[in-house]
């Protein structure tokens, strides 16, 4: 009977049925929480990343963060400001620097464009101390003195700034998702890892640069263009943001000019007419429309920048005049310091990645070799195709297997240390002598000159100017525009000065009641000018550090000299 029993499994409490685990995409957890929770999770950690990386960024890279953008958007606002000599030839478009008029605009018009504000003030702890004043001064600061707004400085806060760190952050979600949604998430997460560590990024990604708006523009538009396998493609939106960064900076039609035409290529027959006529030309015919109708405006005459840009430095060739390289320069040099660290896994990536991306490698190589031909070169010029260059890092690293968390840990490393030593150290001079000459605008201030005068002797614009002063004091460099005359024998007023600095000031100076108030030069330019300085009773001010790595007519420190 127990026999029987025990076959039957009478008298036995029945165990539970295990059910076999279905493996499918469908039901796995963990691929709802990479798109529910965690997605909003590295939307935070993007956003709060790049605010960090704003302000951890406080050095000057080059002078069209400040010339072309902020000293412009200043002048357009507030009537006062200079003009380099690109607006007067009509070669720059106002779209850009009509970005962060905007800003200034908005600062103005609620009374807050102190400079604080402007350029380096607290927004919350400004708000709170508006808040505390009396109803019948609430809109007036010009009262509250300079030592007070320094007792409310805690951090650093550029608006202009804070928008590019905006939407660096957005072209970072977006190029995660892209990856996303073409590859497993564990490339993605590792291409993602790639963006955000590359410390060329890092460095540029929240500067004022029509270069950084050109990247995150192109990073933008990758998202919607018509890659094999995309889920997000829209040929409107991609176009859109294409236009809208030729306008900004015309050379990036030189990035996507291979991208267009595959697109073209790849369309179907029947379909190739539709996307010339209901996408290209419209949308191109309205972004060149409105950009000449801005410019336009604010130039008071007809003006197509697009052609003058082209005109003067492709078929002039007045970009030279800036300095020029040899052809080999981006293969040798220029690519290998954009890109660091992060070479030997882009190099890794390309031998894996998928046809796919076979166009994606043709636009880096094909960029490139474009601006190789080109006599002036720059590091931020191939600044655009650097997120390109992360997608075949990140396949690289998710396809090692054994070393990839070490990989990625000195991947990580590598690119911090040179990150945050060109954010904090590296040129720091010109944005930190700006906060000093800042207080010349302190009239409350008993050891301020009642009308002072400021004469930056240095390489033209190395330092900004009214955008980071935001006060109408009299202020000049040594202007270095080239010729557009033709004339051969032409020397611009910098080189005039360093071929003979004692000359020149005894020249320019007949009168001492000719003389400015201050003098800003580097330290190397203090020996030549010793006689001058002490004969006309200048004493030094203030020493602000500026670089390691003094090259040239660019020293170590800057030097204030106040006359006496």
């Amino acid at each position: 009977m127990e026999k029987i029993r025990a076959r039957l499994n009478i008298g036995r409490k029945a165990e539970p049925v295990k059910l076999r685990k279905r493996k499918s995409q469908l039901y796995s957890k963990e691929e709802t929480c990479t798109h529910g929770v965690l997605g909003i999770g590295v939307t935070v950690f993007t956003v709060v990343l790049r605010l960090i990386n704003c302000f951890l960024v406080q050095t000057s890279f080059v002078p069209d963060e400040y010339w072309q953008s902020l000293e412009v958007a200043h002048r357009m606002v507030f009537n006062y400001g200079y003009q380099t000599w690109e607006w007067t030839a009509g070669i720059r478009g106002f779209s850009y620097p009509l970005v962060f008029a905007v800003l200034y605009k908005i600062l103005h018009f609620f009374t807050y464009d102190a400079v604080q504000l402007l350029v380096s003030h607290y927004v919350h702890l400004l708000l709170l101390w508006r808040l505390t004043l009396p109803m019948h001064n609430a809109l007036d600061v010009t009262h509250i003195s300079k030592p007070v707004w320094h007792n409310f400085w805690i951090l650093q806060i550029w608006l202009p700034r804070v928008l590019q760190a905006l939407l660096a952050a957005l072209a970072d979600i977006k190029l995660y998702s892209l990856i996303q949604s073409l590859e497993n998430p564990d490339t993605a997460k590792w291409t993602y890892l790639c963006q955000l560590c590359s410390w060329f990024t890092w460095y540029c990604c929240t500067r004022t640069l029509s270069n950084t708006m050109e990247t995150t523009l192109t990073t933008l538009a990758l998202c919607y263009y018509p890659l094999p396998g995309s889920k997000t493609h829209s040929s409107t939106k991609y176009l859109t943001l294409v236009a809208l960064a030729v306008i900004f900076r015309p050379t990036a039609l030189i990035v996507w000019l291979p991208l267009l035409v595959y697109h073209f290529w790849q369309e179907d027959k029947d379909k190739k007419l539709k996307l010339i006529t209901h996408h290209c030309l419209p949308i191109g015919t309205l972004a060149i429309g409105i950009s000449t109708l801005i410019d336009c405006m604010f130039y008071g005459k007809w003006t197509l920048v697009q052609y003058n840009f082209l005109k003067f430095n492709v078929l002039h060739n007045l970009a030279e005049f800036y300095g020029s390289h040899p052809w080999h320069w981006y293969f040798t040099q220029g690519f290998v310091v954009v890109i660091g660290p992060h070479l030997p896994f882009f190099i890794y990536g390309c031998t894996l990645a998928s046809k796919r991306y076979r166009i994606l490698l043709v636009t880096v190589v094909w960029t490139v070799m474009v601006y190789s031909l080109l006599a002036h070169k720059e590091f931020r010029f191939i600044y655009p195709v650097l997120p390109f260059c992360m997608v075949f890092c990140g396949i690289a690293l998710a396809n090692l297997k054994t070393w990839r968390r070490p990989a990625a840990c000195a991947l990580l490393v590598s690119n911090l240390i040179p990150a945050l030593y060109t954010g904090l150290l590296h040129q720091r001079g010109p944005l930190d002598v700006m906060g000093h000459l800042q207080n010349l605008c302190d009239h409350t201030n008993p050891s301020t000159p009642t009308l002072p005068e400021v004469l930056f002797l240095m390489p033209c614009h190395s330092t900004p100017f009214y955008s980071h002063i935001h006060c109408p004091m009299k202020m000049r460099f040594l202007e270095c525009p080239p010729d557009l005359t033709g004339d051969e024998s032409y020397v611009d007023e910098a080189e005039r000065f360093f071929a003979d600095p004692h000359q020149w000031l005894m020249t320019s100076f007949p009168y001492k009641s000719m003389l400015p108030t201050h003098l800003v030069f580097f330290d190397v330019l203090e020996q030549e000018i010793a006689a001058f300085l002490d004969g006309n009773t200048f004493v030094r001010s203030t020493e602000i550090f500026h670089t390691h790595f003094p090259e040239g007519r660019v020293g170590k420190s800057i030097l204030v000299y106040q006359r006496h």
